[in-house]
């Protein structure tokens, strides 16, 4: 919308007049000067009428030109009034300044750095021609993330820098928008600066793209867990384990990690797990998270509760899956889809287990069991203490677990991992749904490892040995 007295009076009596609630209202002069957020309810026609109304008067404009932020340095003498004809020219030129720095260093010249917002490439090179017959002139580079040098049109401008490098579309640019404010605002009323969220989400994909191709390395360790049975963990430097078990001609996969790094995580499984790609193979999913089930769609079956079941069906059908319907998880979560071009798996390959729509009794419920070959393992769904539908696995016989989120091996993150996973609870507040329930059901994982060893493979990071003599647990 314009910077100017009455944008929102307008706004407001487009939506009154039409007999809509607004229910949402965020703008921070701050961060962005044109960029207001409503939400509002009501029938659909009447909104369409709205944007329609709103497009009208100059609003819900897409096509802003964004121009760019160029960082410059002057050398100027240390001098009264030196920076005057500075000035003068960068006002004849009609360039905004969105930033400015110097201080005397007791030398007898000052640097200042000025942010200008140029529009026009051409009108730029004239300026540094005629500034630098004023004094020593160098351009800069600067990180965007670090200093907001614009706050002119900040949202777009942070939305196309990221579609340009992951590829997004326009609608998914409108979405990384709306809920990059979400977090903000949420994270602004706890007293967290709004610049720290989008430098946090610009870390999220950054980290993402410098994991792809060769840069994909997960550190791969292999277990002979007792009989014929084989064992190869993959834990890559973003998103859950892949743990793949080979028992005789059956192979099964434990959790398969982001979407956006499918053909990654497939060279390396066809690399160390012979004919991957032609044997009959199951998945099994210890929850829904999207850093969980990126690989789905490449096995045979992929078996999991069935509250996790009904998670995938709501988001076929458009609607919020079971973590975005918790209002400080959403945004984060919806951002992290965008990012790593999540789609929700083929429901023909879904297998329910057991479990129901309705809460566990208890904090640990027995939902049945997931028989692959000579494999047996007893599936516990949890309470919701990380999200709902969460299952831990376990096979008595080998002393093996699967737990997911519930519980993990923070100490045996590598570097990336744990760089990767510091960015979640931050964004999300907390990544578990419930911290106490979810400290709970862990005291209740370690209450069903009754007897002998057990090596627990957490989602991420490297497993933990339990029993005997000394835990790690």
């Amino acid at each position: 919308m314009p910077d100017k007295v009455g944008a929102f009076l307008d706004a407001s009596r487009i939506f009154t007049g039409l007999g809509l609630n607004i229910t949402r209202v965020s703008y921070n002069k701050a961060v962005d000067s044109h960029m207001l957020f409503l939400e509002a309810e009501g029938e659909q026609a009447a909104l369409d009428r709205a944007g329609e109304a709103l497009r009208g008067i100059g609003y819900l404009q897409s096509d802003m030109n964004m121009g760019r932020v160029i960082l410059i340095e002057f050398r100027l003498r240390d001098r009264p009034g030196v920076v005057q004809p500075v000035l003068q020219l960068i006002s004849s030129f009609r360039f905004n300044i969105s930033y400015i720095s110097s201080q005397a260093d007791g030398t007898d010249y000052q640097n200042f750095r000025m942010g200008l917002f140029v529009e026009n490439g051409a009108d730029i090179s004239q300026f540094l021609r005629q500034a630098s017959a004023l004094c020593a002139v160098k351009i800069l580079e600067y990180d965007p993330s670090g200093i907001a040098l614009d706050n002119t049109v900040f949202y777009m401008s942070f939305a196309n820098q990221i579609a340009e490098r992951i590829g997004l579309s326009e609608e998914e640019k409108r979405s990384l928008i709306v809920n990059s404010n979400l977090v903000m605002e949420l994270l602004t009323q706890r007293s967290s600066p709004p610049y720290k969220t989008f430098g946090y989400i610009g870390q999220f994909a950054e980290q993402l793209l410098a994991c792809r191709g060769e840069a994909y390395v997960p550190r791969v360790t292999r277990y002979a867990l007792g009989g014929d049975v084989r064992c190869t963990l993959l834990e890559p430097p973003c998103g859950s384990n892949l743990c793949v078990l080979e028992a005789g001609q059956t192979l099964l996969c434990v959790d398969s990690g982001l979407p956006c790094f499918r053909e990654e995580s497939l060279a390396w499984l066809r690399k160390l797990v012979p004919e991957f790609g032609a044997r009959k193979k199951a998945l099994l999913l210890t929850h829904a998270d999207a850093d969980h089930v990126g690989l789905a769609d490449e096995f045979d079956e992929v078996w999991c509760s069935r509250k996790c079941f009904d998670n995938f069906v709501s988001e076929h059908e458009g609607r919020d899956n079971l973590r975005e319907e918790n209002p400080l998880h959403a945004p984060y979560v919806r951002i992290s889809k965008l990012l790593a071009g999540y789609r929700p798996p083929n429901l023909d390959r879904l297998r329910v287990l057991g479990g129901g729509s309705a809460p566990v009794a208890g904090v640990l419920e027995r939902i049945g069991e997931a028989r692959f070959g000579p494999l047996a393992f007893e599936a516990y769904e949890g309470a919701g203490g990380h999200v709902r539908g969460e299952t831990v696995y376990l096979e008595r016989t080998l002393g093996i677990a699967f737990t997911g989120d519930i519980l993990v091996n923070l100490k045996g993150f590598t570097k990336p991992q744990a760089a990767f996973n510091r960015l979640a609870p931050y964004l999300m507040t907390s990544v578990d749904t419930d911290p106490a329930l979810a400290a709970r059901e862990r005291e209740a994982i370690c209450g069903l490892l009754d007897g002998g060893r057990w090596r627990i493979f957490g989602g991420h990071g490297a497993p933990m040995e339990y029993g005997g003599t000394q835990n790690e647990v």
